[in-house]
């Protein structure tokens, strides 16, 4: 511990650099990530998160909400499935409304069933109880979509009031409202007024009856009809082809990441041990234990990446509260812990090759003025 501190110390130049290097890297990473996950709560959470265990949508609508239709025909076959406790209707679609003074696209979801398709983790409020009253997505609040804001349709001037705000419930990355299917109708007319009450759905909510599983469930579902995609709200969330493209790409981002971090620190250290290959071999020549200098190497990666994982993280501390609607980026506790083992584990294993070369030193290469033994 002495000789490591000596070293950082008289070498704080060094180590700094290192410091904010491997830094910036947990920053980005941990930024990105926040990025990843609130781009795909915003196009996915309001499915994710969903109050119905399985959602039968059309195959043609390729897994999207909104491209999905449900013709009688296919959901008479859903409702004739042997393991289904209650079936409800799910209706959504993109309008145009006027939102705290400035007009917005918004998502609009109807359900006809509390429990089936309505909102699951409510922040504030209540769910709606009659037409016109919608709940929004939590992170929408300063758009203009707190509680009691109202929401005005064109070109009717139908208004709708947010009577609550969800967690998680995004959509296609804009601003999403939540009614019952009542209201659904109301909007839906607001472009065409012949809109009749038979509204074909864009999906089916469906829970299971008794123990059935509901992969069980959406399995029977999909045996019953041959235009029926049934999943799990998860299944259907991570199955979604934008869901998917998103996190390859962020993937791809994350592996660069992994590999620039264990080069950066384990070049640095195999630097300086070269640097200091002599007079690491004069102090084997007198006594010093090898496991003493290799142990000075560990205590440095330790010190250095410890320092590291502080700075980033406090760094994106600071950015998280800097958040904005149009560029959320949400602290996350538990991605920190993962990550700073993960980068941890991969610095230590960098500094592994440094410090098997100061276990290789040869005391008696001293005399040739050799520090390693190749």
């Amino acid at each position: 511990m002495f000789l490591a501190m000596r070293e950082l110390r008289r070498a704080k130049g060094r180590f700094a650099l290192l410091i904010g290097a491997v830094a910036l890297v947990v920053f980005l990473i941990l930024v990105q990530q926040a990025l990843r996950d609130s781009l795909v709560d915003s196009f996915v959470g309001g499915i994710r998160n969903s109050s119905a265990p399985v959602l039968v949508l059309d195959v043609d609508g390729r897994r999207f909400l909104q491209g999905s239709t449900i013709t009688p025909e296919l959901e008479w076959a859903v409702r004739g499935v042997d393991g289904i406790d209650a079936v409800a209707r799910i209706g959504q679609g993109a309008f145009a409304v006027t939102a705290g003074g400035r007009p917005r696209s918004v998502a609009v979801v109807g359900y006809d069933t509390e429990g089936l398709g309505s909102p699951a983790d409510l922040v504030e409020g209540r769910l709606p109880t009659g037409r016109a009253e919608v709940v929004a997505n939590a992170a929408d609040a300063s758009l203009g979509f707190r509680v009691g804001d109202r929401l005005v349709v064109p070109p009717t001037g139908l208004e709708l009031v947010v009577v609550g705000r969800a967690a998680g419930a995004g959509l296609n990355v804009t601003p999403t409202v939540y009614g019952t299917w009542a209201t659904y109708v109301d909007v839906l007319r607001t472009r065409n007024a012949d809109t009749g009450d038979d509204v074909r759905p864009n999906a089916l909510a469906v829970r299971q009856a008794g123990g059935l599983a509901a992969r069980e469930l959406a399995a029977r579902i999909n045996a019953a009809s041959p235009t029926a995609d049934a999943l799990t709200a998860r299944d259907a969330a991570d199955g979604n082809p934008g869901v998917v493209n998103i996190e390859r790409s962020f993937g791809v981002i994350f592996l660069l990441f992994g590999i620039v971090l264990p080069l950066v620190t384990g070049l640095f250290f195999l630097i300086l041990t070269q640097q200091k290959q002599q007079s690491l071999t004069l102090l084997r020549a007198f006594g010093a234990p090898a496991s003493r200098l290799s142990a000075t190497v560990l205590y440095q990666a330790v010190f250095v990446l410890a320092a590291a994982l502080a700075l980033g993280t406090a760094a994106y501390w600071l950015i998280s509260l800097r958040s904005t609607p149009e560029l959320t980026i949400p602290y996350q506790s538990d991605a920190v812990v993962a990550w700073s083992v993960v980068l941890g584990a991969l610095g230590m294993v960098s500094a592994a090759a440094s410090v098997r070369r100061v276990r290789r030193l040869d005391p008696l290469a001293a005399q040739s003025n050799e520090g390693l033994d190749r």
